[in-house]
């Protein structure tokens, strides 16, 4: 018996990498709103505020430096961005207490309410885009994005 090559599965025409970074890059563009000016600013104010929380999270703070190597860019990009989260109440900086020609990033009140509106906005999208899959494959699916978010730390240059 043979078997049609039209009924057989066909593999998908990019790899496993390329679709998460397609993946990454198309959401990575949105926020809660259509794309347009002011939801590319609060896009990139959730993810400079993102970074901060993250980085406070694991060492206890942040500075712009610290900022510029978690999200990828140089320093005086994630400067610019920091400044921008800062005017609109998301972000404070200050002095370091350690060394004060050091400055310190850290997240407002302000930022707590974006963050939380941009993981609410977060999980009804993750919830849209699974529609249909059972809860195991929404459970397996967020168990290997976990898996491969602290595979990636220990792979940074």
């Amino acid at each position: 018996m043979t078997t049609d090559v039209t009924d057989a599965p066909r593999p998908p025409e990019t790899g496993p990498g390329q679709a998460l970074f397609a993946f990454v890059r198309h959401w990575s563009r949105r926020w809660n709103t259509a794309a347009d000016g002011q939801a590319a600013q609060s896009g990139r104010h959730v993810l400079v505020t993102e970074a901060v929380h993250a980085l406070a999270g694991r060492r206890g703070g942040a500075t712009i430096n610290d900022v510029a190597r978690e999200i990828g860019i140089d320093q005086s990009g994630a400067s610019r961005l920091v400044k921008d989260a800062v005017a609109a109440g998301h972000l404070e900086l200050r002095p370091s207490t350690a060394d004060a020609r050091r400055r310190e990033v850290s997240v407002t009140a302000g930022g707590r309410t974006l963050l939380r509106d941009a993981h609410r906005w977060q999980e009804e999208a993750f919830a849209h885009l699974t529609e249909g899959w059972t809860a195991r494959q929404r459970n397996e699916f967020h168990r290997a994005m976990l898996r491969l978010m602290e595979r990636s730390h220990t792979l940074e240059p």
